[in-house]
């Protein structure tokens, strides 16, 4: 059977690819520019973009299983979801995983009132996103700034999502669940760079802002940190400058079970235990040693 990564050169879909085809399976990956994917030797590479559906059929044909994402390039939820899920259907694509982001789009409805066997994937914090932002700040000074140091969290390893969705994909009995997947363990910032420290040999450190000092230093999209979370908020229409860094500060300081709450998922379904994240750090640690170093 073939079964098609979409997002294929993305955090989560090049693991994917990776596990499909370490298990032998025939993978079809799909990408913006399949020129540049840099992806292994045997994976089926097709041009296509999620936003749009006219491009989506020849990816499609002769699918049997698909990976979906619910956000297109720019990150904002998908509009054309009901177009996809038609569109999977007719070209006779039977089970999806659908790999949500911090907001539903169209995508998740259509696919729940659709004839597929589908299955959620809904992960609380990529431990990758803190390549991206944390990276920068301590190759060059040793320091993240920012507020609420003792927020908590559950991060989990990108390959052991693209582990849980190689398996969904290939093994009977996922239909219609909601998985909420986690780590083995809920972290502070300030933990999480404890154990950055500890596998670079580095005296890196965690400066906790008050909000007030976040609104002043954080004034101007110049000025900000480049964090995952507000180049998803940036997406939002009417969402202005000021009202990202109060949605931002809004969900940091917030206490919500659900992003705090561990599970087991990863473990049931995969049969191992999910990685910490002093594994990820270490696998990592070049990325946040200074850049004449690394």
């Amino acid at each position: 059977m073939t079964i098609l990564v979409t997002g294929a050169t993305g955090t989560v879909g090049r693991h994917l690819v990776g596990h499909l085809l370490r298990q032998g399976q025939k993978v079809r990956a799909l990408t913006r520019n399949p020129a540049t994917a840099g992806l292994p030797e045997g994976v089926e590479v097709v041009a296509g973009d999620l936003t749009d559906a006219r491009t989506l059929r020849p990816a499609f044909n002769d699918v049997t299983a698909a990976h979906l994402i619910n956000f297109g390039g720019d990150y904002r939820p998908l509009r054309n979801g009901q177009q996809i899920a038609d569109l999977l259907r007719e070209t006779g694509v039977g089970k999806v995983t659908l790999l949500s982001g911090w907001q539903e789009g169209s995508l998740e409805p259509a696919v729940r009132a659709s004839t597929l066997q589908w299955t959620y994937l809904n992960p609380v914090q990529f431990m990758a996103n803190f390549l991206s932002d944390w990276g920068e700040p301590l190759r060059t000074t040793g320091v993240v700034r920012e507020p609420y140091g003792d927020r908590k969290s559950p991060p989990i390893h990108e390959s052991d999502i693209a582990a849980v969705a190689a398996t969904v994909l290939t093994q009977d009995g996922h239909t219609g669940q909601a998985y909420h997947l986690t780590g083995p363990e809920i972290l502070t910032p300030r933990e999480m760079i404890r154990h950055l420290t500890e596998v670079t040999g580095r005296d890196l450190r965690f400066e906790e802002l008050t909000p007030d000092q976040t609104r002043q230093q954080w004034s101007t999209r110049a000025k900000r940190p480049n964090l995952s979370l507000f180049r998803a908020f940036t997406q939002i229409p009417g969402v202005s400058d000021t009202d990202v860094v109060e949605i931002y500060l809004k969900m940091a300081g917030a206490s919500r079970e659900y992003s705090t709450t561990l599970t087991d998922n990863v473990e049931k379904i995969i049969g191992r235990p999910p990685r910490t994240f002093a594994q990820w750090a270490a696998e990592h640690a070049r990325h946040f040693q200074p850049q004449d170093a690394a």
